[in-house]
């Protein structure tokens, strides 16, 4: 990775970050997505966590961006396209990027609970799954842990 996608990559997620910071303002589990198109560094879509807010449990980040950035290009394929989520994606945002055709998946935080793509069922090793995308995690993941333990801890 050049310089240039070094800096991207931290403001790009940095930006899911704040969804996240959002997403926790809101009492929902604070994941923030964005979805990136490659050629020109637009963001398509930016959304965090909004299963409490919607009554939806599928309204995860992931899903609601995904669904909004191929809106915005009219197109049920995401292959120019980058996400960067401040969690591990669970299984079904994973199948859901397998099947956007989502090129790079930046993510922060590692989900050993609950995560599909380096724990869990890892979705991506499948041999039902029709496309992998890059994997890069870690980046700002001190954050995310610490956004993710003050929540649940106040849950409790």
């Amino acid at each position: 990775m050049n310089t240039a996608d070094h800096d991207n990559t931290n403001l790009f997620m940095g930006l899911a970050l704040e969804l996240a910071h959002t997403a926790f303002d809101n009492d929902e589990v604070p994941v923030g997505a964005i979805i990136v198109q490659r050629r020109n560094s637009e963001v398509l879509a930016a959304f965090s966590n909004q299963m409490r807010g919607i009554q939806s449990s599928i309204a995860h980040a992931e899903m609601l961006a995904i669904q909004k950035a191929m809106q915005v290009i009219h197109n049920e394929r995401l292959i120019d396209c980058d996400m960067y989520v401040s969690l591990e994606p669970c299984p079904m945002c994973a199948q859901a990027i397998s099947f956007a055709r989502i090129k790079n998946l930046y993510f922060a935080a590692e989900d050993k609970k609950s995560g599909g793509v380096l724990n869990g069922p890892k979705i991506f090793d499948s041999s039902s799954c029709h496309h992998k995308p890059e994997i890069y995690s870690g980046m700002m993941a001190e954050e995310s842990s610490e956004l993710l333990k003050r929540f649940f801890k106040s849950k409790r």
